[in-house]
């Protein structure tokens, strides 16, 4: 809104008198288009995550990084520092011209421009510290109540102002002013160019962002309205003008047509006018010759000057707020540690007076050239290179497909804002080649100087996240190209035939993975050897992902134990730990022919991880606890066929088995997540259903929450959990808070896992104490009745929780849950 009026009185004019009314719009059109799709970006940024103090800086460099962020960072303040003169040089321009026509020139027209402007900057400079909020608002004021003034005129047609070619809404003007008429070698996109200006000040809200109470919520609210406002404006101003006024009159009264003339065809002809005299000499007014049309439009003219000062102050004011805050979030980063003594702030809001120094020295400086015609191309084109990088920020985030990358913003589009970010670099071009040219060399070379110096950072950028996909993309597609002794190099490790064979399982059905073996005695040993030792650099495993064992109760028990172990080595190593637990099971490495059955089957290609597989020679007759075990060509025990025979139909529980390890690979429809976060275990829980919901086949599913609390703070819990949603930026159906969490489970259901535990238990107190004790060393997962009581409230809650679970989530297509850590044997029967 800060730039409005003068950009109506100079280049609306120029606009409707040069294009025509229809072209008008369109250039307005065209201009919105590009702030829009910018705005948009904007939003989704400023809402992935906090966001401090840096406006443009903040976004660009946390979302691609210290390089483009720096870059873009040094030149975005330094335009608003230029942007301060160029609006304060308008200013001095329309004072100057009022002390022209009163003949009160101080020396002469260059050097009143000086004065006024070097008086002016210095002015908003005592304002900016102390009263910026204050003077924005009256400054708004004004800035209304101009344009109710003018919107008044429109509809006041005085006869002394025709002669100056208004004449009020006419139909005939409008349609002679529908067509183009462009003059002195302009062109569609000059007049674009000239007009584009008027609508770089849409990051205003955000280069503030620091000032905000609420940045993720004002930032889009705010930009978008702003844009959708003035353009409506614009486009209703244009139409006006176009509509009222002509584009050639003398302003002489001998122009009033007395008798009918036959050839004069003008709109203006039809209303006793004739000024085809201007088409031989230049007239003063008119929309293609008076700068001060909508002055002579206005109901008052005095209230429209003081528009334009109210316009160019307000924005030489949000430019040089804005100028020193960048600069300040710039130095404190040290991305350039020349400059850190500019980081330091003052007072209680941390005002960077420093800061605000050195930008009116700069404005000053821009100010004494006292040219608009030097100054604003390269400002125009600093703010397009801000614009275009922000667009690609978005593209950029997006195309990493990073966890991270979750805007509580939604109306955004990567492709649409990779169109953005090339429809900036154009518009950079229509305006000013040469400037552009600069602008990219600017660019390019602060980005190579912050690459070289590597400033010591890690913000999470998306330009890790898609470094990151790309070697796994690159790794993955190697794993399935053949030697050749063209590309041979040395590799000190051997590859064996059953590993090129499993890997090419792998990506025959599309799973983004790599198979990693090892020989071990057992699979606690196998799962220490690879968790320590799967991966290369980066690209390693960070999560075990095992099936719950389901054949505890029959298993051996020393292999029970070395499952549980397993879980506290992960946990050990830094890992975390998913178990995936299905009714019916998860191992279907029995079954003959799963290589054809999961081919046919449709695959999901979102999987990242290591495919552990343990080869140990002290096997067990039933290890439920495998998630999958790829094809191999040795004849299986217990299969439904042999290798010649046909196929014999399968029994109904390895039907159930089969069609239920499919059943997450098939479209979910509209039904729920259940989220059970029940510790604070970081957000794990919580992303996993976010990140499922992301895939075609889950989309349309909706989260519910459900929680721990107490009866008397149900409401109190709910709003605190919705609001840790919303910082975390995850859609959301319901929450269920869970009053009643803490109550004793129902008699039947202690009953049932006092039953279930009873076979393991040691029972010492029955027992000589020798006895006991040679049977809990030689049995170290017996239960003792110390540790069944010492674990009485905790199993009473698990029990309860089993309770809740099947009264609640009995119909949801996943249950997540966070757990304690898997300790005993009492830890699964729960």
């Amino acid at each position: 809104m800060g730039f409005f009026i003068p950009s109506s009185e100079v280049s609306g004019n120029t606009i409707d008198g040069q294009n025509c009314s229809a072209l008008s719009v369109l250039v307005i059109a065209m201009a919105t288009v590009v702030t829009t799709i910018t705005g948009m970006s904007t939003s989704a940024i400023a809402t992935n995550g906090f966001v401090r103090g840096g406006g443009a800086y903040y976004l660009i460099s946390r979302s691609l990084g210290p390089e483009f962020g720096g870059a873009i960072g040094l030149i975005f303040a330094f335009a608003n520092a230029v942007a301060v003169a160029m609006y304060v040089v308008g200013f001095a321009e329309t004072v100057v011209e009022l002390l022209q026509e009163n003949d009160a020139l101080m020396l002469d027209e260059m050097n009143d421009i000086r004065i006024i402007g070097a008086i002016t900057v210095l002015i908003l400079l005592g304002i900016s510290v102390a009263w910026e909020a204050k003077a924005q608002i009256t400054l708004l004021v004004i800035l209304l109540l101009a344009i109710g003034d003018f919107i008044i005129g429109t509809f006041i047609p005085l006869d002394s102002k025709k002669v100056k070619g208004f004449f009020g809404y006419k139909a005939e003007i409008l349609t002679e002013n529908f067509g183009p008429d462009f003059r002195d070698d302009e062109t569609f996109f000059s007049v674009f160019a000239i007009f584009f200006p008027a609508a770089t000040g849409i990051l205003a809200g955000a280069n503030i962002s620091g000032d905000l109470a609420d940045p993720q919520s004002a930032i889009p609210k705010g930009t978008l309205l702003a844009i959708v406002i003035t353009t409506l404006v614009y486009i209703g101003m244009a139409i006006s003008v176009g509509s009222c006024v002509v584009r050639d009159a003398t302003g002489n009264i001998n122009s009033t047509i007395i008798t009918e003339l036959t050839n004069c065809t003008t709109a203006a002809c039809k209303f006793n006018f004739d000024f085809s005299s201007c088409q031989k000499t230049q007239c003063p007014y008119g929309l293609l010759n008076d700068f001060q049309v909508m002055s002579m439009v206005s109901g008052f003219a005095p209230l429209i000057s003081a528009g334009i000062f109210s316009a160019t102050l307000s924005s030489a004011l949000a430019s040089l707020v804005s100028a020193p805050k960048i600069f300040q979030a710039l130095c404190k980063d040290n991305i350039y540690p020349g400059l850190l003594m500019f980081a330091k702030g003052y007072g209680k809001n941390n005002e960077p007076l420093r800061g605000y120094i050195l930008t009116f020295l700069i404005a000053l400086g821009f100010i004494l050239i006292a040219e608009l015609n030097v100054i604003a191309p390269i400002i125009s084109n600093f703010f397009l290179a801000s614009y275009a990088l922000i667009n690609f920020s978005v593209f950029h985030a997006s195309l990493a497909k990073s966890p991270g990358w979750r805007p509580a913003f939604k109306y955004y589009n990567m492709w649409v804002s990779l169109v953005g970010a090339i429809l900036c670099c154009i518009v950079m071009f229509v305006i000013n080649w040469w400037a552009a040219l600069l602008t990219y060399v600017i660019v390019l070379g602060l980005y190579i100087y912050v690459t070289y110096k590597k400033p010591d950072v890690n913000w999470g950028s998306s330009t890790q996240a898609l470094t990151y996909l790309s070697a796994l993309q690159h790794s993955v597609r190697l794993t399935g190209v053949e030697d050749h002794v063209k590309n041979f190099r040395q590799a000190i490790k051997e590859l064996s035939t059953d590993l090129a064979r499993y890997q090419r399982w792998l990506i025959k059905n599309k799973m983004k993975a790599f198979y990693a073996p090892v020989h071990a005695e057992d699979l606690r040993d196998g799962g220490q050897y690879l968790m320590q030792a799967a991966g290369l650099g980066r690209l390693r495993p960070n999560t075990l992902v095992v099936g719950f064992k389901k054949d505890w109760k029959q298993a051996d028990m020393r292999d029970v134990e070395t499952y549980i172990n397993l879980f506290h080595d992960a946990f050990d190593i830094q890992y975390g730990v998913v178990v995936i637990r299905l009714k019916e099971g998860l191992d279907i490495s029995h079954l003959q022919g799963q290589e054809e059955l999961l081919s046919s089957q449709e695959k999901s290609p979102s999987s990242k991880d290591v495919v552990v597989n343990v080869d140990y020679s002290k096997k067990t007759e039933t290890d439920t606890s495998k998630v999958f075990s790829p094809p191999s060509s040795e004849k299986t025990p217990g299969l439904h066929k042999d290798s010649k025979g046909p196929r014999s139909p399968l029994n109904l529980a390895d039907q159930r088995l089969l069609d239920a390890s499919s059943q997450f690979q098939k479209k979910q429809g509209k039904n729920t997540i259940d989220v059970w976060w029940l510790f604070d275990d970081g957000g794990l829980t919580l992303l996993i259903p976010y990140l499922l919901t992301t895939k075609k086949k889950w989309k349309d599913c909706k989260i519910r929450v459900f929680i721990g609390g107490k009866i008397n703070r149900i409401d109190h819990d709910r709003r605190a959990m919705a609001t840790l949603l919303s910082k975390f930026r995850i859609d959301f159906s319901d929450i269920m808070v869970l009053g009643d969490i803490n109550t004793k489970p129902k008699k039947e259901n202690i009953a049932a896992f006092e039953e279930m535990v009873e076979p393991f238990r040691l029972h010492e107190d029955d027992k000589e104490q020798d006895i006991a004790d040679k049977m809990k060393e030689d049995e170290p997962w017996r239960i003792t009745d110390n540790e069944l009581e010492l674990y009485k409230t905790k199993s009473y809650r698990q029990i309860r929780l089993n309770e809740l679970l099947k009264e609640h989530s009995s119909t949801a297509n996943v249950i997540v849950m966070d757990d304690l850590v898997v300790e005993s044997l009492t830890s699964l029967a729960l």
